[in-house]
């Protein structure tokens, strides 16, 4: 999918942003975010704890309020579980299949059956579920 710029004073806790690491873009959701004021050595920073919505690994990042940071756009869909194994889903709205992997929250995954309606989220064209709509 897309990202777009924002500011990292608008930034907060609870909402998602996208940390380079290696050259690879990795969506994370705000665990904390702690603002420094400005002192006699430059402007306000922004130390932002955060953890990857798909690799589960902490990362933290110090930033300037003023400077402009990446904020993926999540697309929530809903599908239709149709095969276990593998695991594949059909989209309900342009009725597509794709294969996905099973997710790691073993609640969730004790949950999912065929024919279970789920929400996933698509984003920077990578495919979570993220929990279940209707059994």
């Amino acid at each position: 999918m897309s990202k777009k710029p924002v500011e990292v004073g608008s930034l907060k806790v609870g909402r998602y942003l996208i940390i380079t690491e290696g050259g690879m873009d990795h969506p994370c959701k705000i665990l904390t975010l702690d603002r420094s004021k400005p002192g006699k050595h430059g402007s306000a920073k922004a130390r932002i704890t955060a953890v990857g919505v798909f690799d589960g690994v902490k990362r933290t990042i110090v930033s300037p309020v003023s400077a402009k940071i990446q904020v993926p756009v999540i697309d929530k869909r809903t599908g239709q579980v149709i095969s276990v194994n593998p695991f594949m889903i059909m989209d309900l709205e342009d009725y597509s299949n794709f294969e996905l992997e099973m997710p790691e929250d073993e609640e969730l995954a004790s949950k999912i059956a065929e024919g279970i309606t789920v929400e996933y989220w698509n984003i920077l064209d990578k495919k979570k579920i993220m929990r279940i709509k209707s059994s």
